[in-house]
């Protein structure tokens, strides 16, 4: 059974070691102690978003990560799912279009006006398990500016 716990002060060690294995794959750098700052100040302010982790059964097989963000252009809240990871042991077993699924239907509940994800290039499965969740390919690029 998939399950689906909002993430929790005392599940923070548990989702950055799933997030160190999920920075793992593309070479991103971690300080697992910012991290921690970071979660604590996530959780503890609900304006910013909600975080879940995914159990399958009674064991953590990854999480996911929704912040907020206020649009006009949208006409509204919107959320952008910042994260999305699931263990290699839990892949490919329907779990992935499950958690797509969850978030989906909690942006409903959160009367929420769009859904923004990004994936890497060389990730064709979550491209397939996004298309085929509904979500469009956007003709716009993204782009960053770092603040120091």
């Amino acid at each position: 059974m998939i399950e689906f716990k909002p993430l929790a002060l005392s599940d923070i060690g548990v989702v950055i070691d799933l997030m160190q294995e999920f920075y793992a794959i593309d070479g991103y750098p971690i300080d697992s102690i910012k991290t921690e700052q970071l979660f604590i100040e996530f959780i503890n302010n609900g304006k910013h978003g909600k975080s879940w982790l995914i159990y399958s059964g009674a064991e953590p097989v990854g999480y996911t990560i929704l912040t907020f963000v206020f649009s006009f252009e949208y006409g509204g809240q919107i959320a952008f799912i910042d994260e999305l990871y699931l263990s290699e042991k839990a892949r490919g077993k329907g779990i992935g279009k499950a958690a797509v699924a969850f978030l989906q239907a909690e942006a409903a509940k959160l009367s929420l006006k769009l859904l923004y994800l990004e994936v890497e290039q060389h990730n064709s499965n979550a491209q397939k398990l996004y298309l085929a969740a509904g979500f469009e390919i956007h003709n716009r690029k993204i782009m960053k500016y770092r603040i120091n």
